[in-house]
């Protein structure tokens, strides 16, 4: 009964779990291209996710409103402790995608700018197979997490007031 109540009190206050709400990201564009060195994974989950919120994903940039060039995706690992002995104890993994938008007349929405993500890691020598699939399961948690923030980053986007600011990579 307690667990029940409990629910009941957590979903009546707006309470969600993260990057599961139903409500749809309002943004100020319609149509948007993707402009990328490659289809990764995050590329295909980023197309998804603005599928859902009605958002065209053009061919080509004369076909968008905006463009959103994704300059650069990479993970790193990195030891984070030691034992005595010299063996692994910790690893920091590490994502990061650096991107910008842009309309057509080549005037920032988004400055170019990086969405990182930093998770420890636990390391055992002798559960080699099971860390190796831990650490793809957290690079993937840290790509929906990053797509996440995409998301909301675009939601803020605006053409802005006074265009100055002209991108230089086109």
């Amino acid at each position: 009964m307690l667990i029940i109540s409990a629910l009941l009190v957590l979903t009546s206050c707006g309470f969600h779990v993260r990057g599961h709400s139903n409500a749809p990201v309002q943004l100020a564009f319609q149509s948007i291209y993707l402009r990328t060195v490659n289809e990764s994974p995050f590329v295909e989950d980023l197309r998804k996710t603005l599928t859902l919120n009605k958002v065209k994903v053009a061919e080509s940039a004369d076909e968008a409103t905006i463009t959103l060039d994704i300059i650069s995706e990479a993970t790193d690992k990195q030891i984070l402790s030691l034992s005595a002995a010299g063996k692994v104890l910790e690893y920091e993994l590490r994502y990061r995608v650096t991107l910008s938008a842009y309309d057509n007349q080549l005037v920032f929405w988004l400055p170019t700018a990086e969405v990182s993500m930093n998770r420890t890691m636990a390391y055992d020598d002798s559960q080699v197979l099971a860390k190796e699939q831990e650490q793809a399961l957290i690079y993937k948690e840290m790509r929906t997490d990053a797509v996440a923030q995409v998301m909301r980053r675009l939601s803020r986007a605006q053409p802005p007031k006074d265009p100055v600011e002209k991108n230089p990579r086109s």
